[in-house]
């Protein structure tokens, strides 16, 4: 059947790497359905075993959609990337619609089944001394007094870099005073994010300049060269030229700076409920992925803070 189907797709003029893949994925699933393991795992007398199971398999009809989901699980495991997750299961619906249009099984088990996707990983926080100096390089220009007042903005509330973008004077500095900005984050959540006293500088600092720049109908906080809203791909260009000029030796993108927001209250506090309200994060699950506290920062806020595990 396997033959068969490989066959067909060559007649369909697919190329000879799409014909291999599909053969291999299809051969993978099989070996984890017959043996538990993948088809290249043991010694060479397992794998050549292996695959005469494979050859000799015949019944279809036998396999489910846990089957399929078990072998996604399976892959997961192993560390395979998205991608290739998606085009095994690709594979093998393709192959059972095949076998449906022969009628040779009466259902595709691959059908609407998702391949499952992969945490993304986190950036790596930045140290307070690496974001120390990407924070205090010299004003020389009315354009770095603007991304002084971004970046400060950014690694104090800790917001998206969206959020920072769509900032208006109202009602986003309506209670800047009181040291908070008013975003709407994902969804159109509304939120308070808290201003530090340097954020809460730079922002006053860039205000006084402001009005030189925009256009008299301009209601963003920050505006570029024409007077304009300055967008998210600015900031982050912005935001390279200063990377650059700190000699910070890794790319930086505004996400980081959030992150590093994330991390290092939550280093300081242990307070992962706050850290989700900085956030904006509809659920603490989110945070607990999204700031990863290490094991011995997590031991020694709790040596202090749990009654009984205070040392003498």
């Amino acid at each position: 059947m396997l033959s068969d189907f490989l066959r067909q797709l060559q007649v369909q003029k697919k190329s000879t790497h799409t014909v291999l893949n599909y053969q291999r994925d299809i051969e993978d699933f099989l070996a984890f359905y017959l043996t538990g393991s993948s088809r290249r795992e043991g010694s060479p007398e397992a794998c050549e075993a292996r695959q005469q199971m494979i050859a000799d398999f015949e019944d279809w009809t036998v396999i489910d959609s846990e089957a399929i989901r078990a072998f996604l699980s399976f892959r997961v495991q192993q560390g395979i990337s998205a991608r290739t997750l998606a085009r095994q299961l690709s594979a093998l619906r393709s192959f059972y619609d095949y076998l449906l249009y022969e009628s040779l099984v009466l259902k595709n088990p691959a059908k609407g089944l998702k391949a499952p996707k992969q945490p993304q990983p986190l950036p790596k926080s930045l140290d307070v001394d690496w974001t120390q100096r990407l924070l205090e390089q010299p004003i020389e220009s009315w354009q770095d007094v603007r991304d002084q007042a971004i970046f400060e903005l950014l690694y104090s509330a800790g917001l998206r870099v969206s959020e920072c973008a769509d900032l208006d004077l109202s009602p986003g500095l309506d209670e800047l005073e009181s040291g908070w900005v008013r975003v709407w984050g994902k969804g159109q959540k509304q939120r308070l994010a808290p201003v530090g006293s340097k954020a809460l500088l730079a922002i006053k600092n860039w205000l006084t300049i402001r009005s030189d720049h925009a256009h008299p109908e301009e209601q963003a906080l920050f505006v570029n060269q024409k007077g304009g809203r300055f967008s998210v791909r600015s900031i982050q260009k912005s935001l390279d030229k200063r990377t650059l000029l700190a000699g910070l030796p890794t790319k930086m993108s505004p996400h980081r700076l959030r992150h590093a927001c994330a991390t290092h209250v939550l280093e300081s506090s242990g307070d992962l409920r706050a850290v989700q309200e900085i956030l904006g994060h509809a659920n603490l699950s989110t945070t607990q992925i999204y700031t990863k506290l290490d094991l011995q920062h997590l031991a020694h806020v709790y040596d202090k803070a749990h009654p009984r595990a205070k040392k003498k």
